[in-house]
């Protein structure tokens, strides 16, 4: 079993306003893609259960999946989520089409 840091971007939208939409991003370590989106609705869902009831949001999991934020009024869109490998945005292995 081969772990790493993967990211789940799930397309999110204001249900008051759809004309307004994004993507909430998730990144945690898994052994598979599958594993990673499974985790990531399980720290939204966890996240969402405890502001529901109006408690504080849980931290990072130990196995490093969790919840920093939510919006309230925005529904994610989990049918239509993605899940792979992270890639550093920042790492100087990455090109960049700006200069420092």
């Amino acid at each position: 079993m081969r772990l790493r840091i993967y990211e789940v971007d799930v397309p999110i939208h204001d249900t008051r306003h759809p004309d307004r939409h994004g993507v909430h991003v998730f990144t945690g370590v898994a052994d598979s893609p599958t594993t990673a989106l499974r985790r990531a609705h399980e720290v939204y869902d966890a996240a969402l259960a405890a502001h529901t009831a109006g408690l504080e949001i849980p931290g990072k999991q130990p196995d490093s999946w969790g919840v920093c934020g939510l919006r309230p009024g925005w529904q994610l869109e989990w049918p239509a989520a993605k899940a792979g490998p992270w890639h550093n945005p920042v790492s100087w292995t990455v090109r960049s089409d700006f200069a420092l």
